[in-house]
């Protein structure tokens, strides 16, 4: 009997994602480089269907016409490696799927590529780590939609489901769907470091314990702020170290570490000249943390404020929630408007209800606010931002004020709180009607003859300033 789909690559995600199709009676051959990967998942493989080949035109001849193969390896040459041993063995019509975290561009490329050869590529973003991989992740495919409907069964299957709708959508053509996962790890990493301020406000300025903390981020998702990192922030600060029985958090090394996708989405945001700050600002504490010597020997040079005194705890904490909804809310506003206006760019037609949908469920950013975002763009396709919707106008109109004081009682305190601030500022600027920009193009104009528009009629005019 032949296989029905096949996996190469069986690291951690490609190994969950095998044992998932085949916990979903998927007849799965299984193939990695070097054999040993492969032995580990044959011993482990809980009786499920998975056959091991250790050639790749064997594992080829084992699947179905037309055959469906899953890449899961790590992003660049080494996904055109595969390609390359792949293509001599195909024929047309065949599926490859790339499932890892390749940049957009790069599965454009493939596509062109093995497009040339009769063979269909699906750029196939996919959320949720290990855990998701195994049970139940958010699938981002992207490539032409007549390949998307022969593997749909098997990815709809396999996906978290929410309500009893599959996190899985077919997203758009060539790269769309690495871009939205692309994007979504921006977000993700925006989502991580404004809940990471609001814990070092809790702490630092607000003096709180690990527990106290833990105990507000459980109360915390039950709420509107209910999500996954919610969630497994308050498990974090819980956990004990084993050997010193100090909370975990304290004895892990303030030195935060990143794959480049958080960067993909920058470089592609200014690229294209979309307002992504808080995603940027994200990226940048995670380089400045990695500063950590240069960090420790400033600490001994440069001054902070004077202490402040205390705070009233019940009633900042409720402000510390407040001021992180909005943030939240800023950040995915910058996400989801890089969906809009590359959509358009790109000609690939995104539809943003049924984005918000797929995260629902099995990925990192998973929240209970993601059914209000979709809500939102179903009502209208064309909303500019998502601060717009009357639901989150509503929202950054009543938290304002919490994320104000938020903000610059961490500045008069000397607590850096990049993302917070940043949500702040990329409000005031976006509600902004008349901006200092006059003044920027009066200087482009003065010093290099730029030429500037006027308010009062149309054209571009040149003054002599001199």
């Amino acid at each position: 009997m032949l296989n029905s789909i096949g996996v190469i690559g069986l690291g951690v995600m490609g190994r969950n994602i095998a044992m998932n199709m085949a916990s979903h009676d998927e007849n799965v051959a299984i193939y990695n480089y070097t054999p040993d990967l492969t032995e580990q998942l044959v011993t482990n493989r809980e009786g499920l269907p998975l056959h091991p080949y250790y050639d790749v035109e064997a594992f080829v001849r084992s699947l179905e016409r037309p055959r469906k193969i899953f890449v899961m390896v790590t992003a660049g040459s080494a996904i055109d490696s595969v390609i390359d041993s792949l293509i001599p063995h195909l024929e047309t019509g065949d599926i490859i799927m790339d499932g890892g975290n390749s940049h957009f561009l790069d599965t454009e490329r493939r596509f062109d590529q093995l497009n040339e050869h009769g063979i269909e590529y699906i750029g196939v973003g996919v959320s949720g780590g290990e855990v998701g991989a195994r049970t139940g992740p958010a699938i981002m495919p992207g490539g032409t939609k007549e390949a998307y409907d022969q593997v749909a069964p098997i990815l709809t299957k396999i996906a978290a489901q929410v309500n009893g709708d599959p996190c899985c959508v077919y997203i758009g053509p060539k790269g769309a769907g690495h871009f939205v996962k692309m994007v979504h790890n921006g977000i993700e990493y925006a989502d991580m470091q404004l809940i990471a301020e609001a814990y070092s406000f809790l702490r630092v300025r607000l003096g709180l314990d690990v527990e106290e903390i833990a105990d507000i981020f459980s109360s915390w998702n039950d709420g509107e702020l209910k999500s996954y990192l919610i969630e497994i922030t308050a498990d974090i600060l819980r956990k004990k170290d084993d050997e010193t029985g100090l909370p975990l958090i304290d004895v892990i090394l303030d030195q935060a570490g990143q794959k480049g996708t958080g960067k993909w989405t920058s470089l592609q945001s200014i690229d294209n000249g979309i307002a992504s700050s808080i995603i940027t600002e994200a990226l940048f504490a995670r380089y400045l943390s990695a500063v950590k010597a240069e960090r420790v020997a400033a600490a001994s040079v440069l001054g902070g404020p004077e202490a402040r005194p205390a705070l009233d705890k019940d009633v900042w904490i409720e402000r510390i929630r407040q001021a992180l909804y909005m943030g939240k809310i800023a950040a995915y506003a910058q996400g989801f408007t890089q969906y809009r206006t590359s959509s358009e760019l790109y000609d690939w037609n995104l539809r943003l209800e049924e984005i918000a949908l797929i995260f629902r469920g099995g990925c990192i950013i998973r929240a209970e606010f993601l059914n209000v975002i979709s809500e939102a763009f179903a009502t209208d396709a064309s909303l500019d931002n998502l601060m717009l919707a009357p639901y989150f106008a509503d929202k950054v109109q009543a938290y304002q004020t919490s994320l104000r004081q938020v903000v610059a009682e961490g500045a008069l305190t000397g607590l850096a709180s990049p993302c917070l601030s940043t949500s702040l500022t990329y409000y005031d600027s976006y509600r902004t009607a008349n901006s200092n920009a006059n003044i920027l193009q009066a200087q482009r104009d003065y010093f290099g003859a730029h030429t500037y528009a006027r308010t009062d009629r149309e054209g571009m005019f040149h003054t002599e300033w001199q």
